[in-house]
């Protein structure tokens, strides 16, 4: 069986949720890492491999779907001192440019919206393979990860330790694997 061809895999796709994390990890107590994600989201791409400046993505997610396995910490994510979530229910990505970096690096711009604030985030993919399904439909996978400050989208909540330092850092490593499947 020969691989697909970068002119048959480009094209309309649709994020597989049971197979895709939109993930993101925040420093806690300045001593461990607190890991979470949206559980409920979609999201569709076109992507154009021949010229990937032409590929386009966009994911809305559900805010009251944050997990982070821990059910209190969830419910304070779900308040103003977070994510606001009664208020600004869903979260929005829209990207603006795709530039390739090298044959398996992909950089990605676009404007990121959390409690009604737009600003641009960008994310670094990698390729992770595409394959056949026992379905018949084409998928291709992408790990992808991105730093940004949360203070930027008004998450200014924080508590300052006795030994220094703070409860939850500014700083937000954002974590994707992404399955999409071609429509």
């Amino acid at each position: 069986m020969t691989a697909p061809t970068t002119t048959a895999l480009t094209g309309s796709y649709v994020l597989d949720p049971t197979h895709t994390r939109l993930g993101f990890v925040a420093r806690h107590a300045m001593v461990t890492k607190v890991r979470g994600s949206f559980e409920q989201f979609e999201g569709k791409a076109h992507l154009d491999f021949e010229d990937p400046s032409k590929s386009t993505a966009e994911v809305t997610f559900q805010i009251a779907s944050v997990s982070t396995g821990q059910k209190q910490r969830d419910d304070h994510l779900r308040t103003n001192d977070f994510f606001d979530a009664p208020t600004h229910p869903t979260g929005h990505f829209v990207s603006t440019s795709v530039v390739k970096k090298s044959d398996d690096e992909y950089e990605m711009t676009g404007n990121l919206t959390l409690k009604d604030i737009t600003k641009p985030v960008t994310i670094t993919w990698e390729p992770t393979g595409t394959a056949k399904d026992p379905f018949g439909n084409t998928r291709v996978g992408f790990e992808g990860k991105g730093t940004i400050s949360r203070k930027d989208w008004g998450i200014e909540y924080n508590a300052a330790l006795e030994a220094g330092g703070v409860l939850v850092s500014d700083k937000i490593n954002l974590e994707f694997d992404v399955s999409a499947i071609k429509q």
